[in-house]
């Protein structure tokens, strides 16, 4: 199972990289092993601003619909329109093609609330 060291977790499966003052988010390598085959992924809230564990967004499995949550509160900046012609990216490359939205958070300090690399270790072991 892949979990890089550089991102932060949820509890709920996200995974987060910030990059100045803007963050990538997407499902980990552990929750689309989960799912299986993503067929289709979600999200209409693109240019909204959310509450953290607020849901952002759907992603859709051949057997399953689980819902995606705010890491952190702030606005939805871009959805990645990738996954609307080619969702298994999320399953092939989870951290990189595979990123579901981008964010700006109201607030940065939040950031410190998630997980780290060896905490989300932990949960999924």
């Amino acid at each position: 199972m892949n979990i890089p060291e550089n991102l932060k977790y949820t509890k709920d499966h996200e995974w987060v990289r910030v990059e100045g003052d803007i963050a990538y988010v997407g499902v980990t390598d552990f929750a689309q092993g989960e799912l299986g085959d993503i067929v289709f992924v979600e999200i209409e809230t693109e240019g909204e601003t959310l509450d953290k564990e607020e849901v952002f967004g759907t992603i859709e499995a051949v057997k399953t619909v689980s819902d995606l949550y705010m890491p952190v509160a702030g606005t939805i900046e871009e959805f990645n329109a990738e996954l609307e012609s080619n969702p298994e990216l999320v399953n092939k490359d989870p951290y990189e093609g595979g990123w579901m939205v981008k964010l700006k958070a109201t607030d940065a300090a939040e950031y410190d609330t998630l997980l780290t690399a060896d905490q989300y270790k932990e949960l999924v072991s």
